[in-house]
């Protein structure tokens, strides 16, 4: 319940909210993914894990936001991102991974004492990269019929 409450708000303050469907953004969202996700690797590669493990994050982020404009939904915050995402399309998997990404990265990025390893900046690119070939493959999956879906079902979310 507290969930829909917090998505029904944002909803309100039209911070998340259906928009015409979007090939162009998802493309440039699906372009910033991949630019993360090679300077993540980049990061890791010089040792610099906080801020590898943060550019992980924003790959998946980045991709999230490019299916999300697929289906003509703009979200202006992370958690709604994340949530809406779980709600319509039921990819348990996929939610762990980028729900644990986003604490990964708020441990790196707010933090000092994180002590982020290599292993941990290792592993949430490895998770990065699951997340994007994912939702590529889901993207280019969508036919019109599964974005009218996910847009009526956008619009029972109270």
């Amino acid at each position: 319940m507290r969930k829909s409450s917090f998505l029904s708000r944002l909803k309100a303050d039209r911070i998340l909210e259906l928009v015409e469907p979007s090939e162009e953004i998802c493309s440039s969202y699906l372009k910033k993914a991949d630019d993360c996700l090679r300077s993540s690797r980049l990061l890791l590669e010089n040792e610099l894990f906080e801020n590898s493990i943060q550019m992980s994050y924003y790959t998946m982020y980045n991709s999230l936001l490019a299916l999300l404009f697929k289906c003509g939904i703009k979200s202006e915050n992370h958690a709604s991102s994340i949530l809406v995402f779980k709600q319509l399309f039921g990819r348990e998997d996929l939610f762990g991974i980028i729900s644990r990404g986003k604490e990964g990265r708020i441990d790196a990025q707010y933090y000092v004492a994180t002590n982020q390893s290599e292993d941990s900046a290792r592993a949430m690119l490895t998770s990065a990269e699951e997340f994007l070939v994912e939702l590529k493959l889901i993207i280019t999956n969508m036919k019109f019929e599964d974005i009218g879906r996910v847009r009526t079902d956008f619009d029972s979310i109270t």
